[in-house]
């Protein structure tokens, strides 16, 4: 003899079966909206290949003897301050095209860190100084975005 259950238990087992059900759909819906906004990304696509052409205009500069002439020439130093500019330009791009405006924080964190190296190579300062300013750039960083998002 089957067993019957109350109406009250079905009805509640079926709300559960399609809230998981929609659950699952939006979770899927969101996963491959990330992934399309990954894939569709010309920022980030525009500035790897503008950070492999400067890598590779800095190693010629060097390999050519182009750039010896410079004062304070070392490859790795221009390497790093040409790609830390690059991805702060990456931030501002991404600050300007609200389609685009997500990761600002992160890379201009990055951008800072990677200047703060390039300079690190051909000053005197010493790494103390980079690095305390290069913490304060990045602290305001956060402040300042942090403040901008509480007004929205």
């Amino acid at each position: 003899m089957p067993e019957h259950k109350p109406k009250r238990e079905r009805a509640r087992e079926e709300y559960r079966a399609e809230k998981a059900e929609k659950q699952d759909e939006k979770q899927e819906k969101e996963e491959k909206g990330r992934e399309e906004k990954w894939r569709r990304d010309p920022v980030a696509r525009v500035t790897w290949a503008a950070i492999l052409i400067w890598a590779g205009v800095v190693l010629l500069g060097e390999h050519t003897g182009f750039a010896k002439s410079w004062p304070m020439w070392d490859p790795w130093a221009y390497g790093f301050l040409g790609a830390g500019a690059i991805i702060l330009l990456q931030a501002v791009v991404r600050l300007a095209i609200p389609e685009y405006r997500w990761g600002v924080t992160g890379n201009f964190i990055f951008g800072l860190i990677l200047l703060g190296v390039g300079i690190g190579f051909i000053t005197d300062w010493g790494w103390g100084v980079i690095w305390a300013t290069v913490l304060i750039a990045v602290g305001l960083a956060i402040l300042f975005g942090g403040l901008k998002r509480g007004r929205r």
